[in-house]
């Protein structure tokens, strides 16, 4: 299959199967773009998830758009971005035609209850991939630790953490490199 049809194909459906946003789509997309397709590796779709967080707009089109140019260069991140809105741009107008005249119904009250529960779900087993790839080491589990206190208990902006989080990733690298210079020049 072409490939720029694939990537249009492959978000779209993604963008057209998945509920609850960009984190829920995690899991989604780390098996169709990460194990079927091998367009990136958990470790890039890890880092796409970070700088998605970091830039305006929604993160699955964030993320969709690194793949799609990681992949297929500029063209292929306009097709991913595409394939991942499409679904969305339509379904959302169906509803919002449709949502006024059957919200209040007692069908669609419990539908959507059932959804932003199975949506919690979707979240969690995000995290949960996410600490997998990403909390590999000791500092990496501090720098963890530190950003949830911030974020979750501190309420600092998702920005602030995401960047103070880099500089302490930085810095401990760095004081890595010295240390091992300096074990060097002993020898």
């Amino acid at each position: 299959m072409n490939l720029y049809l694939d990537l249009f194909l492959t978000f779209a459906r993604v963008g057209g199967l998945t509920f609850g946003g960009g984190y829920a789509m995690l899991p989604i997309l780390q098996r169709e773009i990460v194990e079927n397709k091998h367009w990136v590796t958990d470790e890039e779709l890890t880092d796409y998830f970070a700088i998605g967080q970091c830039t305006p707009g929604i993160i699955a089109v964030n993320t969709a758009t690194f793949t799609g140019h990681r992949t297929a260069g500029i063209p292929g991140g306009i097709l991913a971005t595409l394939g991942v809105v499409t679904p969305s741009t339509i379904i959302i107008g169906i509803i919002a035609a449709f949502l006024q005249n059957f919200s209040d119904l007692p069908v669609v009250i419990h539908a959507f209850a059932g959804v932003r529960a199975c949506v919690c779900a979707l979240i969690l087993n995000s995290v949960i991939k996410l600490l997998k790839t990403s909390v590999i080491d000791k500092p990496a589990a501090v720098i963890y630790a530190v950003a949830l206190l911030f974020s979750a208990f501190l309420g600092l902006s998702p920005i602030l953490v995401v960047l103070l989080a880099g500089v302490a990733g930085l810095s401990i690298r760095l004081i890595k490199k010295l240390s091992a210079q300096e074990r060097g020049e002993s020898k």
